[in-house]
């Protein structure tokens, strides 16, 4: 069985018996030590970190079809790279890979004009629920969009629920400089807002 059939089979089966298993119980390092020893096991990691992780790539991606492949090739990749990952935070390993695999399908993305973000079924003439996104997605989106891409990067992995340290690991920088880029980006959010609060 190749790692993506694996992969495919593991979605399936997680997803259908979702509420009647228990994730094993053990740290993630842990876990990834079984990992390595039996793929089966690596269905835990999954389960674990599945939900924010295809999180994570909706909010980049805003689709949920682009998301759920991301999601996927992010869990595959993982998967076929235990061998690499060192002891530390499967986590911010994990977003790591997931950085890569969603910077890389949104170059693949055609260029979105910014009506279509913002009524996506005007733009399409057909109430497409893939399309259909609410507001706050939008504004948020928008927003984040007038950041710098390292301000939003670190940003989305902070709403991600990572933690600084986890950030650092995940873009492959200093924790001191995920702090200032993170500092800079929320005093350039604060300015926007009040900037959309003084023009209202």
């Amino acid at each position: 069985m190749t790692t993506a059939e694996f992969i495919s089979t593991l979605t399936e089966s997680v997803t259908r018996d979702a509420a009647a298993s228990a994730p094993l119980e053990g740290s993630d390092d842990e876990l990834v030590e079984r990992a390595r020893q039996d793929p089966a096991a690596f269905a835990s990691l999954y389960q674990r970190h599945v939900r924010s992780i295809y999180a994570y790539c909706h909010s980049r991606l805003g689709n949920r079809e682009l998301a759920e492949d991301a999601t996927s090739q992010i869990f595959t990749n993982a998967l076929s790279g235990l061998a690499r990952y060192r002891s530390g935070s499967f986590r911010g390993w994990l977003y790591a890979i997931a950085r890569n695999v969603v910077t890389d399908q949104r170059r693949q993305m055609p260029f979105i004009p910014e009506e279509a973000l913002r009524n996506p079924v005007a733009a399409s003439g057909a109430p497409d629920s893939a399309l259909q996104q609410t507001d706050s997605d939008i504004d948020l989106r928008l927003l984040l969009d007038q950041l710098t891409s390292d301000q939003r990067e670190v940003v989305e992995l902070r709403l991600a629920g990572l933690t600084g340290i986890e950030i650092a690991q995940a873009l492959g920088k200093r924790h001191g400089a995920v702090r200032a880029t993170q500092f800079r980006a929320y005093q350039r959010l604060r300015e926007i807002l009040a900037n959309e609060g003084t023009e209202s």
